[in-house]
């Protein structure tokens, strides 16, 4: 159907060139005809073959300016994607260019990597060469008669490989599904636990209440148990500051507690900042006290040890620890040491972390799903049915009794706070979780740092694995307790979901590619996993935007906690490895102000209205300051040789899924290649130049 004719246009079209031929007298004057004659037809109606042959001439130039249109809008695409990718390759050079030299032996798992790596892309090469003389459509047969053709050697390579190769991955990858299928179940029954436990409205319930109480003289005192509060630092020059002021400003009579700052710093600077911010304490009133240990022997678990065997500790009858980057609340003593009284075989109170740098960037929000999950669900099912789990380290409190009676603080371990709670489980203490009393505290913003404390997360727990199983087995607890010990706190969470997440989405599925006889079901590479993700952000709904990155992130990270659960499992070197994870001492406004709010000294006074006025002012300009007391040395980001290894692993799977159409495999192969790639390059988390 040809469309309406433009009378504006025509009239504009008419004029101009009635006022060219009156320019122009040598014009020929077939032109002032052909001019009559379409000055006639656009005024009268006329046959569809002249009405067509007018369209056409008429949406000539706009035509033209439809095809520039979209000529740039393309020329537009292929600038953004080759500014992307050059910036991407400039990135890699300069990381690579600034890579400090690698001084120590290649880890056995890289090598292998490396090696899967050469295997990939020969196959690779192999099949390409099979796919372009069409031998994926009509493969050749061993009748071939030149046994040494080309022909005959892949005929040969497709028989060994669905004879021998495929049915031994294929019986792999089964052994993967049944444990990722356990795993799931397990992870869907935590949530269903949780659930039961918000609608049915069950929390702790405390015999006595000190909400309402203000500090009195006399007997109204002995009321309040007598607290001992730890604060175990090294190195901390960012927090100490923050961490301390929370502490030394809780509500509760000063009579009645002692902070114990444990200070394991090796740099001067750091330590007289330390005892500098403990006299101005002291000198408010607060009983504060500043401990050094010359020999940082046994790390965190030496230093609370060296602590708890002062004389004056048989005076107090709990003792709260925080790390150096916490900031409890100021009524966090009266909200967790209630639930003591009336209860005897009570040895822990764990409160939940809150986190002042969730919306940081994409790598501290992703951690907010996964601890969301853990402090939500896991920590709260398992504290209410069955009044065990692991301490966290830092927001607790624990009775000093029950510390003594499993043995006090060991360091044959990197995850000292598992090993006591593991030890005071099997002497028949119990644990309460409050989920709705929480202590802040900092993300790792950097992926370096992350890197570093997942390792040690991952490899502790195998090593106390190796230590304590004789112990669970020949324990006095309950059979049932032994079970979920040995096989769900162990084995199901600790062991197996970096091993089957690792070996099943990293090697198993590129090898699917290159032995597509031995097959990886759709529902395995996505459904499920999918669905698992689902589970996981549930406890955040806020991040459901991120679920996506947050499954495609998880499977990356699945390399370091595989090599970290091996490294603790058979007691490697790298599993003895405890480094700080290193913070940017952010704080939140509230507990600035509420830090401000309980000081009621003259001289705190007019130290409090410093801190209230920068509070005011932001926290931008609050963190400015806090950087400026880092150290003089530069940081720069780094390459990490596995994750681009894999990257390449897994891309290259992908070109081989393409070939063969495999739909969601490819997707899935392509996008967690790139996502190894932006890790590997450390284009994740807090950037330095």
């Amino acid at each position: 159907m040809s469309r309406p004719p433009n009378h504006e246009f025509q009239e504009w079209w008419n004029k101009q060139r009635a006022k060219d031929t009156a320019d122009d007298s040598a014009a020929p004057s077939s032109a002032a005809e052909n001019f009559r004659c379409l000055s006639v037809d656009v005024q009268g109606p006329a046959s569809p073959a002249a009405s067509a042959e007018k369209d056409r001439s008429r949406s000539a130039r706009q035509l033209s300016w439809i095809y520039l249109l979209k000529l740039h809008k393309i020329a537009h695409s292929f600038a953004f994607l080759t500014g992307g990718c050059v910036t991407l390759v400039r990135t890699a050079n300069r990381r690579i260019a600034t890579a400090p030299a690698a001084n120590r032996a290649e880890s056995k798992l890289y090598r292998i990597i490396k090696l899967f790596l050469v295997l990939s892309v020969f196959l690779l090469v192999c099949e390409l060469v099979a796919y372009f003389k069409g031998w994926h459509f009509s493969p050749p047969s061993l009748e071939s008669e030149i046994e040494d053709s080309v022909e005959y050697v892949y005929a040969k390579w497709l028989k060994i490989r669905a004879d021998y190769l495929a049915p031994l991955l294929q019986n792999l990858t089964n052994v993967c599904i049944v444990l990722f299928l356990i795993q799931s179940v397990d992870r869907f029954v935590l949530v269903l636990g949780c659930l039961y436990i918000k609608i049915r409205g069950l929390r702790p319930v405390a015999e006595t209440d000190y909400s309402g109480d203000d500090e009195k003289e006399g007997a109204d005192l002995e009321r309040y148990p007598m607290v001992l509060v730890q604060i175990p630092m090294c190195n901390e020059r960012e927090v100490y500051q923050q961490s301390i002021g929370a502490v030394c400003v809780q509500d509760w009579p000063k009579a009645r507690m002692l902070v114990q700052v444990l200070d394991d710093s090796d740099d001067t600077d750091v330590q007289n900042l330390i005892k500098a911010e403990v006299q101005k304490w002291q000198q408010r009133g607060v009983n504060i006290i500043y401990r050094h240990r010359l020999i940082r022997k046994g790390y965190k678990a030496g230093n609370l040890k060296s602590a708890m065997s002062c004389d004056y500790v048989k005076n107090y009858e709990f003792v709260a620890i925080f790390d150096a980057d916490f900031q409890p609340g100021p009524d966090f003593l009266k909200k967790t040491i209630p639930y003591f009284k009336g209860k005897d075989d009570l040895a822990l109170v764990q409160t939940r972390w809150g986190f002042v740098n969730k919306d940081e960037n994409l790598l501290t929000r992703l951690q907010h799903i996964n601890l969301a999950f853990h402090f939500e669900v896991e920590q709260q099912v398992n504290g209410w049915f069955i009044n065990f789990f692991g301490f966290n380290g830092t927001a607790g409190v624990w009775r000093i009794k029950a510390l003594e009676d499993c043995g006090g603080w060991l360091d044959r371990t990197t995850v000292e706070d598992m090993d006591i709670a593991v030890r005071a489980h099997l002497c028949g203490w119990k644990f309460i979780y409050l989920n709705d009393v929480q202590c802040l505290c900092e993300l790792p913003e950097s992926y370096e740092a992350y890197k570093k404390q997942q390792h040690r997360w991952h490899s502790g727990p195998m090593q106390l694995f190796r230590l304590c199983f004789w112990d669970v087995v020949h324990s006095k607890v309950s059979f049932l307790k032994k079970v979920n010990l040995i096989f769900l706190f162990f084995l199901l969470r600790k062991l197996i979901l970096p091993f089957y997440s690792f070996t099943l989405f990293c090697i198993i599925l590129p090898l699917t590619m290159f032995l597509p006889e031995a097959q990886l079901p759709a529902w395995v590479v996505c459904y499920i996993p999918g669905l698992v993700s689902i589970l996981n952000i549930l406890p955040s709904p806020q991040s459901f935007p991120f679920i996506v990155p947050y499954l495609l992130f998880e499977n990356t990270m699945s390399v370091t906690k595989f090599n970290a659960m091996i490294s603790g499992l058979f007691q490697l070197g790298s599993s003895y490895e405890w480094i700080v994870t290193k913070k940017l001492g952010r704080s939140s406004e509230t507990d600035l102000l509420s830090i401000v709010e309980n000081e009621s000294s003259a001289t705190l006074h007019r130290s409090s209205s410093m801190q209230r006025s920068s509070s005011d002012s932001g926290l931008a300009e609050l963190n400015k300051l806090e950087m400026t007391k880092k150290s003089g040395k530069k940081k720069r980001n780094r390459l990490y040789r596995k994750e681009l290894t894999l990257a390449l692993i897994l891309l290259t799977a992908s070109v081989r899924s393409l070939m063969s159409a495999q739909g969601i495999h490819f997707y899935f192969l392509l996008f967690q290649g790139i996502t190894f790639l932006a890790v590997g390059l450390d284009l994740i988390g807090e950037q330095v130049s």
